[in-house]
Order: structure tokens, then sequence, then C-alpha cells
């Protein structure tokens, strides 16, 4: 509802929080010396409003220039109340110079600014552009604007063109006191001096753009005379009567033509012509003062003189005749007869306070004034003086000065609580902070500009500093330092009143024509005047207004309105007797969240208590006048209730169709910081009067049921309304407004950047982040309230918005920017915006935006035991401080809390919207899933995995919800190490895709973290060949050597039992070793997993111990081809694949061969990339080079491979050694090593040679074959290198086949040799020797048949014939023979005789 506004102002101070200097600092010095005896004028201060500063496309909309003088030196500032303003404020210090009263002035034209400036030596002239020539296109869009000061720098103001001496200064008796200036036509600059002994002297700048000398005129009424510069006036020789001395001027053009008004001492105002140089009209103003005998006889010096002009009433002038005890405002209007003559026609006579008038305003409606009574209180009141016949101010509620003392509860710290007072942003500016801290170093430094927290650490460590110095005991009570404590804390705080009492002093004031914007100038700081609404203007009302009042807006009927105001007088009364201790009791209680209305009570008690001045009584007197007390209190309660009708939408749209200009306008509108400050802590001063209002009618009500039926007029029924309705509402109010004013006081943080990013990833997470209600744009100001914030980043764009819907077609003027009217919308909007009670949850979002967490979590706490709106939203926002602090488990409690209100509420329900996977579920689901994302954001686990377990519950009949949360529960149980749980979700998992993604996850984590025993024992209940498809999947495409997902497959298979797939996962192992990792590690490996494999097949029964080895096709051996396709893109044939069965034998063949290759990598490591997938015809060869003899018998046995080339190898190398020296021993050591030689005990240290003969003999003797062939091939291989041979290896093989070793002989051509055996053979047959030859009984009749090799003897006996140097060898050998077949004839002729 609109709240009811009355004819009151309230000043709202817009404290600065920042010490930083922001003034340019510019000295004029035009060579000048100080006159002597000048007089001190008071300091004063005004304002200048541009002339579009109500149209709201202007580029100055909402803009002026406020300055203050104060003796030499001039201070302006440009401020907006749309944009921040850069190099806005100017010093300017005319040196031996004083600025005069009136000497101000400040005009406008099409390009420039120009400001007028008169001392009482000199005139200056500062020519400025216009802002609407700096930014000359409509459209800006920039959050900061240059001032017209920026480029000041740039002008020398000593030039002639800016500055001229006053020609007659220096010879003059007296002093110029009034002033004024102003700007023609024609671009001259005028500046009018009240001369000392009466008349006017108006010294003349030609145009700044033209070339020109300074022109002097002396009005005077006897003559008119206009001199050259340097000459001398007749002022001077005393031609004026003193009476005529002029105390206040003012300047309007009319027409082609100056007028230039005098307000004298004499009483009398004067009218000059400048043009004619004449002066036009006098008039007595004692003519319109009732009480004026007497009057003429005492001089008067502080009259007062304004002029108005509209274009309805024309010049308006009004006139302060400051006469002993009293103050007169008489309003004339300028009224032209015929033949050019002038009169004035009396509008009002007004009659002021007593008090010391500052400074006063007229505007085309009403008089503004600003005084200050005898102890520095400021008094502002204005009124109509065409409306007004019973000629009563309205009212102003000026700012009050701080407490003189700070009230410190036993619980509280003296240190933090005067820190709190002293930094509010209503109390104190930073510049009577920074002045106080100064004085109280005793000056022992200069404070340099200091941030609002710095400022804050310097006070403290000041004053604890001045404690520490002045305590002389070591040792003292709590209590006695608590006392030291608030004796120097209170110190300090005085030095701070006493500033700041003299930073708040007026100097003036400025009304806008335009935007009817009041500003109260101080010395300190500007103040804006707010319309003061209806229930505010009557708690502060002083009795003399609040007794005069008959009717007020709040209650239509006449009745009803004289009970209201009753009502307030009692008010009035309990607000005054409350003492100070009482409200600092109720306050706290509020604090702590105990009941107002036990509070109130204890309150009213105390009240009955001590009720020394019979004020009770008087309060119940007055209750008896009240008809009807229930009406009265439910309309005082409904018009401060700020529950809105309608929630204002956030992304109101303004009106369709509106210009860009209409746009960029309203986004800029009261969004500077001036503006942000006054609004909000307008806000703060109605939540600071409506909580002590709601305080009081608490108190009021309580005393009312205390009373009961005598003050009733309407019995039990108006009892009970009050029981269960009025107190109750009362005091929720009562903590409505207590949230405000707190919300209002609190500081915003700041906040590091890790943080802000933090939160806008948090953010994002809720899709929060591009919302319209949030904003990262931060003040110019630091630190500056939450309010401000919110008001700057969210609330703002609302209000203007939903201002504008009400104006669908505003005029082009300044309907719209009217300050009273806007201002009342804007703050009540605002509060509405942060009213607990509306639907809105805007507020705590935006603390939510901008990481204000503690003042967040604040705000929850002071509306949790009584707000009933928006409860899930705060328990949400609640949970997200939690979870900002790193609460996390109190974060869960409020997310789970808040879930029960997902449907109801606004933000809840905007929440959980915009998913569209998620568009399907719930909303209770939604909400869940986007807590737990946030939860998974910032990393906690265990709370994702305790919520998701909760919202598995809520999602009964929703399969896919039910399976992303197992999923979830799955994931964060595995990245915690809990398996088994991990292990359950996965069972428990719905979806079967989601089923097996997470079981794949599974196998690959644990593997990764080698907890192998857990992946192993659990049971995969419908799951075992999806495990099994994954772990083989896996191992065939990771590196052999980095995971063990074989050997995890094995004790797979294992564990259940299922050793022949055990066997297979090992040997496809083995077999891929042995392609890929051709290493020593890799054949060790290869070993290893042929022997499991071994032992797998081992343990079942022998008819099923085989297993199956796929062989890859020709499509697959090609590097890098589809499986699916041919070369030329078509679909290729499915492959055929060859399935081989291996049996036990066959793994064993494939052992040894494995075995092997790791024996020859062991012993000769460059050979292991070569051995890998060497077959074993290949692994004999390089066994046998490598001198592996043992081995590679070994596994010419297992192939069934001939054994002549291990044998011819050792040969081989047996005449290597025969033949090679001392290295060649040395080396050979290294393989005899390696292979088992016999354990035949030799007392004779022998060679390697010898041991290698001695292991080819031992080699011969084991591994014996048909026909001695082993003998044979070490032979051929000796003799085939011309070594000859050993005599054992001669006797060995020649006890086998003699006949072959003879054929030997004669293939190398051992004639010798050869002939030497067949003696030997030849004896042996006849009986010597036989047992060498293997012969079991030599020749004989009864002896077993035996024969020659006579082949192989012909072709000996052939060769030696033929050769000379064997003939004695031949003849021998013949006649052997000769003699043998003798005896060979005879023993056949026996045998046959015997048979």
């Amino acid at each position: 509802m609109a709240a009811a506004l009355e004819r009151s102002f309230m000043e709202i101070c817009g404290f600065e929080r920042e010490t930083l200097h922001r003034f340019r600092e510019i000295a004029v010095n035009l060579g000048l010396d100080a006159l002597p005896g000048g007089i001190k004028f008071p300091d004063s201060a005004g304002g200048f409003h541009y002339e579009e500063s109500g149209k709201l496309l202007s580029i100055t909309s909402n803009r002026f220039i406020h300055w203050s003088a104060s003796g030499d030196t001039v201070q302006l500032v440009e401020q907006s109340l749309d944009t921040n303003l850069l190099n806005n404020a100017l010093r300017l210090k005319f040196t031996h110079c004083t600025v005069l009263p009136g000497g101000v002035n400040i005009q406008e034209t099409l390009n420039n600014v120009i400001i007028l400036i008169i001392t009482n030596q000199s005139v200056h002239r500062l020519v400025l552009p216009h802002p609407s020539r700096m930014y000359r296109s409509e459209l800006v869009t920039e959050l900061q604007m240059q001032s017209v000061f920026t480029d000041v720098g740039k002008l020398s103001l000593q030039d002639p063109s800016h500055s001229a001496v006053i020609p007659y200064a220096a010879g003059q008796t007296g002093a110029l006191s009034a002033s004024t200036a102003w700007l023609s036509h024609q671009g001259e600059c005028h500046y009018a001096l009240a001369l000392p002994a009466g008349g006017i002297m108006v010294v003349t700048l030609p145009p700044h753009d033209t070339q020109g000398s300074v022109s002097l005129v002396e009005l005077k009424r006897s003559t008119m005379m206009q001199r050259l510069a340097g000459w001398m006036p007749t002022a001077i020789r005393g031609g004026q009567i003193p009476g005529e001395l002029a105390l206040s001027l003012a300047v309007r053009e009319l027409e082609d033509d100056s007028f230039i008004f005098a307000l004298c001492q004499d009483y009398k105002l004067r009218m000059w012509s400048f043009r004619k140089q004449s002066c036009l009209m006098e008039a007595d103003m004692l003519e319109y003062m009732p009480r004026s005998k007497g009057v003429r006889y005492a001089a008067g010096q502080a009259h007062r003189l304004r002029l108005a002009f509209s274009s309805t009433t024309g010049l308006c002038l009004a006139v302060y005749m400051a006469v002993p005890q009293s103050g007169q405002f008489t309003v004339l209007q300028l009224v032209a007869t015929d033949k050019n003559l002038y009169s004035l026609d009396h509008i009002s006579t007004l009659f002021s306070v007593q008090e010391t008038l500052v400074d006063f305003a007229l505007t085309s409606t009403d008089i503004w004034g600003v005084w200050v009574d005898e102890s520095n209180t400021t008094i502002v009141r204005y009124i109509n003086y065409e409306h007004n016949t019973a000629g009563q101010w309205n009212q102003v509620f000026v700012q009050p000065p701080p407490e003189e003392e700070v009230h410190i509860g036993l619980d509280q710290d003296p240190r933090e609580t005067y820190l709190e007072v002293l930094f509010s942003p209503l109390r104190f500016t930073a510049s009577a902070i920074l002045k106080a801290l100064q004085i109280y170093r005793r000056g022992s430094e200069r404070i340099v500009d200091l941030p609002w927290e710095a400022l804050k650490r310097e006070v403290t460590v000041a004053v604890e500093n001045e404690l520490q110095s002045s305590v002389t005991e070591f040792e003292f009570s709590q209590g006695e330092y608590r006392q030291l404590q608030v004796e120097f804390w209170s110190k300090f705080y005085a030095c701070c009143l006493e500033y700041q009492e003299s930073l708040a002093m007026p100097l003036g004031l400025t009304v806008s024509p335009h935007t009817a914007v009041v500003c109260l100038l101080k010395k300190g700081f500007v103040s804006f005047l707010l319309p003061c609404f209806a229930v505010d203007h009557l708690y502060l009302s002083c009795d003399e207004y609040l007794y005069s009042e008959e009717e007020t807006a709040i209650a239509e009927d006449p009745e009803a309105g004289r009970d209201v105001l009753q009502l307030v007088q009692c008010l009035r009364l309990i607000r005054d007797a409350v003492s100070g201790e009482m409200a600092y009791e109720m306050e706290k209680a509020l604090e702590h969240l105990q009941s107002p209305e036990k509070a109130a009570e204890q309150v009213l008690e105390n009240m009955l208590a001590n009720d020394s001045d019979n004020v009770m009584d008087n309060i119940q007197d007055k209750l008896q006048d009240v008809r009807n007390p229930a009406a009265a209190m439910m309309a005082l309660l409904r018009e401060m209730d700020l529950e809105a009708d309608s929630e204002p939408s956030v992304e109101a749209s303004m009106t369709p169709g509106q210009s860009l200009a209409v746009r960029l306008s309203l986004s800029q509108l009261y969004g500077s910081s001036a503006a942000v400050v006054v609004v909000c802590q307008a806000v703060c001063q109605m939540a600071m009067t409506r909580a002590l209002f709601c305080r009081d009618l608490l108190i009021l009500q309580k005393l009312y049921l205390r009373l009961g039926d005598n003050v009733f007029l309407g019995g039990g029924a108006q009892l009970l309304q009050l029981q269960q309705h009025l107190i109750p509402r009362s005091s929720h109010l009562l903590s409505s407004y207590y949230l405000l004013k707190h919300t209002s006081q609190s500081l915003a943080s700041c906040v590091p950047v890790n943080i802000i990013d933090a939160n806008l990833q948090h953010l994002s997470v809720l899709e929060l982040s591009d919302s319209p209600t949030l904003s990262t744009n931060r003040s110019v100001l630091s630190p500056q309230t939450v309010v401000e914030l919110f008001y700057q980043t969210v609330a703002r764009k609302v209000i203007i918005s939903q201002i504008y819907a009400q104006h669908q077609n505003p005029p082009p003027g300044t309907a719209l920017l009217l300050w009273p009217h806007m201002v009342s919308n804007v703050v009540q909007q605002l509060a509405q915006l942060l009213w607990p009670s509306n639907p809105g949850f805007q507020f705590p979002e935006c603390l939510m935006a901008n990481c204000q967490y503690t003042q967040l979590q604040e705000y929850v706490r002071l509306i949790g035991p009584w707000c009933e709106v928006n409860v899930g939203s705060s328990r949400f926002m609640l949970g997200q401080c939690y979870l900002a602090n790193g609460e996390g488990q109190k974060a869960l409690q409020c997310f789970q809390e808040a879930a029960t209100e997902v449907e109801k509420e606004e933000f809840l329900v905007r929440l959980t919207g915009g998913e569209e996977e998620e568009s399907a579920s719930s909303p209770r689901l939604q909400y869940y899933h986007k807590v737990l994302r946030l939860l998974e954001d910032v990393g906690l686990p265990e709370l994702v995995i305790h919520l998701a377990t909760l919202a598995v519950t809520e999602a009964i009949n929703d399969v896919r919800s039910q399976a992303a949360l197992w999923t979830r529960i799955f994931k964060h149980h595995l990245e915690l190490g809990h398996n088994s749980q991990a292990y359950e979700a996965l069972t428990q998992n719905p979806d079967c895709s989601r089923q097996l993604d997470c079981l794949r996850q599974l196998v690959v984590v644990l593997c990764e973290r080698s907890q192998l025993q857990d992946l192993v024992q659990f049971s995969y209940v419908n799951l075992h060949d999806e495990v099994v498809s994954i772990i083989e999947s896996r191992a065939r495409a990771v590196d052999l050597l980095s995971h063990n997902y074989y050997e995890l497959l094995y004790a797979f298979h294992i564990n259940r039992h299922n050793y022949r797939k055990a066997g297979t996962v090992m040997f496809e192992y083995g077999m891929r070793l042995g392609r890929e990792v051709r290493t020593l590690r890799g054949l060790q490996k290869q070993v290893n997993c042929y022997l499991a494999a071994l032992n797998c097949l081992r343990l079942i029964r022998p008819e099923y111990a085989w297993i199956v080895q796929p062989t890859a096709g020709a499509a697959s051996e090609r590097p890098g081809a589809s499986p699916k396709r041919k070369y030329d893109g078509e679909f290729a044939d499915p492959v055929k694949r060859q399935v081989d069965i291996l049996e036990l034998s066959d793994l064993q063949k494939e052992y040894v061969l494995a075995r092997s290759r790791l024996t020859l990598a062991q012993h000769h490591p460059p050979s292991a990339a070569i051995a890998g997938s060497a077959s074993a015809v290949e692994m004999v060869a390089l066994l046998v080079q490598t001198g592996l003899f043992d081995c590679a018998l070994s596994l010419s046995q297992t192939f069934k491979l001939p054994l002549t080339p291990v044998f011819e190898g050792l040969a081989f190398k047996c005449i290597k050694l025969q033949c090679g020296g001392e290295e060649t021993q040395n080396e050979a050591w290294n393989w005899l090593a390696a292979n088992q030689l016999s354990t035949i005990t030799n007392t004779k240290e022998s060679s390697a040679t010898d041991e290698a003969w001695r292991l080819l003999a031992s080699y011969l003797q084991r591994h014996a074959s048909p026909n001695a062939r082993h003998h044979r091939d070490v032979i051929n291989k000796l003799l085939s290198h011309g070594l000859p041979l050993p005599d054992w290896l001669v006797n060995a093989f020649k006890a086998v086949d003699a006949a072959a070793l003879l054929r030997l002989y004669l293939n190398y051509d051992l004639l010798e040799a050869a002939a030497e055996l067949v003696l030997e053979y030849v004896d042996a047959l006849l009986g010597k020797g036989h047992q060498y030859f293997g012969i079991e009984m030599p020749l004989s009749a009864k002896a077993p048949l035996v024969w020659l090799p006579y082949t192989a003897i012909d072709q000996l006996l052939q060769s030696l014939n033929e050769s000379q140097t064997n003939a004695c060898i031949f003849n021998k050998l013949q006649d052997k023979l000769d003699g043998y077949h003798k005896l060979l004839d005879q023993t056949t002729r026996r045998r046959l005789l015997i048979h």
C-alpha cells in the first residue's frame, strides 16, 4: 500500500565513509597585499541547479553544484544523484583576499558554466565547458562521468580574461560587505558590490571570448557617474549617508535591463536599473512590519534578500528583517506599471522564530529557512507563503547529534561498543573521526588518507596506547581495567562529538526550482531533505505541533483521526518515560531473539515502579479520551506494515517500445553514490523511528491489558482483539523494523577475489549466476552497508521500473524527477523489498551473490523465530553461509529443512527450474540435484552421500533419478575409499548402462589403488560376466607393465576355482609379454605366467586340462586396419578365426621355451630383444652360441630336436679354446659355469680347455645315440678344423663304430691314422685288444661272425699304394691283411667242419 505523506520533511545526512581528500587545490595570486583591519565574514554556502536538471533525458538530470566560502577559500563540488562524477571537487584559494558575502554566483549558457567570484580586492571568472558539450551524444553509457571541473587546471586564473583587481580597493576607508554578480545576455560579467558608505559599484568584465578592458560603474541616488578604471569614486569622499549601506544584494535580468535590488541598513529596499544607472524604486520595509515603532532607530545588520521568478507569478522578492527579539519575512511581487514605473504588491508577511537565521531560500511557493539557536542546534522549517493563513511553519526533522553518552551493558566490551557507535553509518563522518584522532595523538604526526578499516585500526591503537601509557600498576582487577577502558574511550568519543558538531554547523541551503530537491549545506557535508511519512511525522513532531493538529492522513474519519492523535500523544509520553537502561534492555531482547512482548512487559513494570512524575497517571487520563483504541491501533499498524500488495518483478520491463535513451536514463536514475547513501539512510532512519514507535505501542498495549475495562469502552471484545491480534502484530512489526534497522547499519565485507570466483562457480552450479537480480557491480563507496549494496546492484532497477510503469506516458518535462515524490516512492519500495514478510527474496539472494555470508547468517538468525515467509529459502541461504564457513554438517541440515518448502516459495521454485534433463523429475528431486551439485562443487563427498541417500527415498517411482542418485553415491563412496559401500551402491543402481559404467570405474580405480583384494572378493551377483569382460578389455587395452589386469583376472578366477580360465588368462598374458615386452623383465613375467598356467591345468582333471588359443586372422594383422571394413571402405566379410586347442604338454613346451629365453637374456642381456620371438630351433642356436649347452640340450629334447647343433657347437668351443689364448680361456669360464659339470674329483688343476673337453665327454656319455652319431658329429667337427682327435674320443668312438671312424679318417686324408686303426682293428679281431673295439669275442670257429670294412680298407690301400711316401705302411698293412686272411680261411674251414 502507498504510504501517507505529511507536509513535514526529514533530514538525511549522506556521510562519507572515506577519508580521501578529493579536492583539487588551486591558488589564485594576483600579487595583492592583505588589507589592514579586514573584516572576517561568516562562512557561507550556496548552490546552483542546472536548467535541465529536472529532465530525464538531459545530461544534467539531478545534477547541481554546491559551494562554501570561508575567508580566502571557496570550495566547489559538483554532484549528481544519477552518476558518479570524477574530478568533481575544487578548492580555490585567493591569496590575501576575502570572499564577500554573496560573492559566489554560478550561471550557465548554452556552451559554458560560468562561475563568478567576488573578493574584497578582486573579481574572478571561471569559464568551464557545459556538460552537454562535454558529452554531445544523447546516449551516455558510462557508469562515471567527468565533472565540469575536470579541466579547470588548464585555466590560467591570473590572466586578465579570468581575474581583475577592483581599481580603488587599496584606497578605500571601509570594507566591502554585500555583493552579487550576474552574466548578461551579451556575455559580460557584472559584479555588484555594496560600498561601505552607501551606494553600489558595478565592475564589468568583457565577454571571455572578446578583447576589452574592465569598466566600473557607481550607482548613487543623487547622480550617476561612470568612471574609467583607476578613477576615484565619490563614495570614498563620503558622498552617501551610512543608512544607505546595502546589506544584501540581488539581481534579476528582465527584458533588456538588469535590475539590482538592494536591502539597505535603513530598512529601505531600492531597485536600480543598470542600463539607466538610476534608482527606479524605493520601498520602506517597515511599512510591512506591524510592530515597527522604534525599530528604525536600531540599524539592521542581518537583513536578507532573495528573489524567485516563475512564469506564473513573475518576480517575487522575500525580505527578511532581522529586528531584536524577532524576525519577519515579507514576500512581495514586483509589478510594472505604465511609464516604466515599478511597484511592489504585498503577498504575505510571515513571522519566524527568534533564533539566528543562517540562510533562507525563496521558491515560487515556499520559503525555506535554516536557523541556529543558542545551543548551536540546527532548526530548519519551511512555509507556503500563499496558502498558509495560520502562518504556521512546517517542520523539518533534522538529524539529531550523536548521543553524548554511550550506554555499555555489563555483557559488552567497552572498546567494541564505542567502535560500533563511532563507525556506525549514521553518526560520525570520517573527517570528524580523523580530526579527533589527530588531536588525540597530540599532533605527533600528520595522518594521511586512510581507508575506513585502516582508520578503525588507527583509532583502536591510539586509544589503547593512551590507556597502556597511563597504567602505573602491573596488576589490577578486570573491573578496574574495564573502568579504564570506558574512561579513555569516552574521552576520545567526546573529542569526536566536538568535531562532528563543528562539521554539522549549517552554512546555507539550496532549493532546486526544477526538481524541488532541498539540500542543507553544512560545514563538513551536505544533507538532503526528504518528505516525512505520516507515522514518522506524528512520532517525531514536537508537542506544540502535535497538540495543534486536528486531523492526520492516517485516518480518513475525523473521529478516528482524533483517536490516532490522542494515542500518539500517549506514545510520546511513554517514549519520554522509558529510561536509557530499559531501552537498552529492550534492544538486547530483540537482538537475542527474546519475546518482544515479555520485554515490553518488563519495561512497563519498571515504568510503573519508578513513576515519580506521575507519567503513567497522565497516560491513563489521556487514554480515557480515546473512543476506539482498537481502531486507532489498527490504523497505525496498517500504516506501518510494509507488506506489499503485489511483489515487484525483478525483470519488470519499463514500457514496450520505449526509446534506448529513456532506458539508459532510467538505468542511471538515482544510481550515484550520493543517492545510494541518501536513500538507504532514509530507510534506516525510518526503521529506527518506527522501531521506537512499535516499542512504545507494544508497551501501551500491555498497559491497556493491565487497565482492562477501565479504559476500554467496548469492553471484553476489544480486549480480546488486543490480546489475540493487535499485540502479536505489534510484536511482529517491532521485530521487522529492528531487522531493517540492524541491516541498514551493517557494513558489507570486502571479499577477496578468490572467494568471489568460488562464489560465482557455486552460483553457476545453482544456475543463478546470470539471474537479473544478481550483479557484480560494486559501489565506489568503501565500505558500504549491505542495504546500499542491495539497492545499487538489485533494488534500484526494480524500483525505477515500477515507478516508471506508473507513468505510462511521462511528459518530457520534470514530472518524473520531482524529488519529494520520487524519493518517497523509492524509499517506500526499497523498504518493501527489504521487508521480511513480503514474498520477494531478492535481498538475501543479493547477499549470497556478493559473498556477504556473515551478514546473511545474521539476517536469517534474526528472522528465524517470527518470520513465516520464505522459511525454506532462508534455511537454504543459511546452508549457503555454513557451506562458505566450512560447516558442512550444519549446511546439510539446513538444505534438508529447506526441501519441504520447494514447491511453495518463489526462490526455491526458480532454483529448481531450468534443467531440461531434470524437468521430468519432481521439484523436490530437482532441488536435491541442485544441492548435490553444489556440495560436489564445494568438495564434500560425505554430505553428498548423505543427501543422495535421503533423495533416493523421494525417487521411489522415478527410475531415472534413482539411477542418477545411486551413481552419485557410488562415485563418492569410491572417492572416499569406501569400496564395500561403493559396490553396494553399484548393485542398487536400476539402470544397467549406468551400472556397467560404475562397475568399469570400480575396476579401474581399485586397480590403480592396488586394492585388488576388495575387487576380487566382491560377489558380483549377476555381474560376473560383465566384470570379466571389463577386466579383459582393460587388460588388452593398457600397457602390460604399468597395470596388472591379467593378474587381477587370474586372481578373480582362482578365487572362484575356475582354474582353466585362470590358466587361459595367464597363458594369454605370457603370449602378449613375449610379443610386446621383449625385455628381461618381460621374459621373467612370461615364465611366471606359463608356470601359473601349468599349475592351473594340473589342478583339474586331465580330460579338462586344455585351453583355447585364438589365432589372429589376416584382417587384423594389418596395423591400423578397420576390423569391419576393407581398405576401399566396403564392409569386410566376417573373419573365420582358427581355434587351437592347447593341452598340458603344449604348455610345458611353451614354458621350457620361455625359460630358455629367460636364461639366455640373463646371461646375455642384449639377446633379450631377439630371444622374445625366437623359435625353438633358433633358440637352440642362440643358446649354443652363448654357451648355454645344458639349456640347449633340454630345449632340444623337449621339442625333439636333433642334438647335432649342440655337440657341434660345444666341439667348436673346444677348438677355439684349444687354439685360443689366455683371454679366450678367461671368457670360457663364464659359459662353463652356466653348465653342469661332472663331479669327478681331479687333483690336478685343470684349465678351461680341459673343462670344456670334459663337458663334451660327459655330454657324449649322457646323451648316447645309435651308431654313436654324436661322436661322429664331434669328430667330424674336430677334423674339419684340423684338430687332432683326443685319445678318449677316438677310443670311445672306435669301441662303438670303428668303421665309421675309418671312413672319417679317409675323408680327411688321414692315411697313417687310418692304417694304424686298421692294424689295431685286425689285431682286435684276432684277439688282441678286442675289448677296445666293442668286440665280445675274437675270431674263432665257435665265436660269432666278425667282419672288416673292406670297402674303406680297399680305399685306404689304394691311397697308400698311390703315395710313394707311405710304401712302408702299405706293405705293413698288406702283410697284416694277408696274415688275417690266412687265419680267416683256416677258421672258416673249421667252422664248416663243426657244422
